[in-house]
């Protein structure tokens, strides 16, 4: 195909994104506010608990195979190394820049971590209706490309909730360590050293945990340590090597968050393999003629409502980024959209055609046009979510969102039109 052709293709899903991150935004301004600060929340939880996890197991439940399982697995591979490659030059971004600490672990994040759940979920299909599209039958490339974004949605997931959380945890953590540090050394210095009793840090009470139900019994987590103890009104007890175990991993539980990690979206993926691979859990759910059949249409019913309000609100939450100065220069602001848009899709142009002419990807042009397209995609908007758990970075990370998303119309349509030229 010629490549005015492609870039038509390539052009008309991100128009559609436009439109309705426009109309987003629009609902969300204050003298409007259909889509205000708690709609937005509200809509979100909708989105996370219902549709996200009904389209994922709709979509995965159709397609999945033992033989697509042997033909898929490297699209986690391939995530794994958007985020290390984007780590690793975030890291030198950091240094160049000489990012302020606090903004170290947002300046990672949004390097390492791309929107590699919703955006292919809206921009491969809708490049499948597209008339001239090189991926042949409409219904057939879009029933696998809407399969292939919901496993990417499933990924990415694990990936983010498990990396950029801790991520962004660790670098929040030494600077209120600092904070706390300097304000516990003014108050010394203010009430001096004759007699009077050590201030207690701020945060002290945040490295120690219960260990034992019994009284006067603690636990202690430092960086690279544990110091268990448990005393009682005479003498000391000792506690077992189990215990020990088992409260280093109630407290890895904790710190890793994987109540995140395994999201509905993730356990969702799980539930559309189980069906899908399972024959006799698939003849009863999967198909026209099978007796549950209406499973599947009503999670198919739910999953179509999933990418139009999830791309409203982003448009919505996009407005946070013109409210208010942020204190981030705009180097780092350059040298993310640089990472992003140049740098990450070059490598992924290299990496994804030596897998392909080393046979470790398979010959669908749409399956191969997601892995690319995994290292051309705007930083995961969850990157707020969390910068806002940990108030690190809030309005820096409004920011970045602000001018990577709205970049990334122009971006995604060149890289796009791109990758469908290597593809076809």
């Amino acid at each position: 195909m010629r490549i005015l052709d492609l870039f038509v293709v390539a052009s008309m899903p991100i128009m559609k994104v436009l439109m309705l991150t426009a109309l987003g935004s629009f609902l969300a301004l204050d003298r409007i506010d259909v889509m205000g600060e708690t709609a937005r929340k509200q809509l979100n939880n909708v989105v996370f608990f219902v549709f996200n996890p009904a389209l994922v197991s709709g979509s995965l439940a159709k397609t999945v195979t033992f033989e697509s399982i042997v033909l898929l697995w490297f699209m986690p591979v391939n995530i794994l190394l958007t985020f290390i490659i984007g780590t690793a030059i975030g890291w030198l971004l950091v240094k160049i820049t000489k990012a302020p600490q606090h903004l170290r672990g947002l300046i990672l994040s949004c390097c390492a971590a791309g929107n590699v759940g919703h955006l292919p979920l809206i921009v491969v299909p809708a490049i499948c209706r597209e008339k001239g599209s090189p991926f042949g039958a409409p219904d057939i490339c879009h029933t696998y490309g809407t399969a292939y974004a919901s496993l990417s949605m499933a990924i990415g997931a694990i990936y983010l909730w498990s990396f950029v959380y801790n991520v962004v945890r660790v670098s929040s953590a030494k600077v209120n360590k600092e904070v706390n540090g300097d304000d516990s050394t003014r108050v010394m210095k203010s009430t001096g050293t004759g007699g009077m009793p050590s201030p207690t840090l701020p945060d002290q009470q945040n490295y120690s945990e219960p260990l034992l139900p019994s009284k006067n019994c603690s636990i202690s987590v430092y960086t690279h340590e544990l110091s268990f103890s448990c005393s009682k009104s005479k003498g000391t007890v000792k506690v077992s090597d189990f215990d020990k175990a088992w409260q280093y991993l109630r407290i890895l539980y904790r710190k890793l968050n994987l109540k995140a990690i395994f999201a509905p979206s993730t356990t969702a993926a799980f539930i559309g393999f189980t069906i899908g691979l399972v024959p006799q859990i698939r003849n009863l759910i999967i198909g026209g003629n099978a007796p549950f059949h209406v499973v599947q249409d009503s999670a198919s019913l739910l999953g179509d409502a999933a990418i139009p309000i999830v791309t409203l609100i982003v448009g919505g939450n996009l407005l946070r980024g013109l409210k208010g100065p942020a204190g981030i220069c705009m180097s780092l602001v350059i040298g993310v959209i640089a990472v992003r848009y140049v740098l990450l899709p070059l490598l992924g142009i290299v990496i994804i055609k030596t897998a392909v002419r080393f046979g470790l990807v398979h010959s669908d042009p749409v399956y191969q046009f997601i892995l690319l397209l995994h290292y051309a995609l705007p930083p995961a908007m969850n990157i707020g979510t969390i910068t806002q758990l940990f108030r690190a970075g809030e309005s820096e990370c409004s920011v970045i969102m602000l001018w990577t998303y709205a970049l990334a119309s122009i971006s995604l349509t060149l890289w796009s039109t791109a990758f469908l030229w290597l593809v076809s």
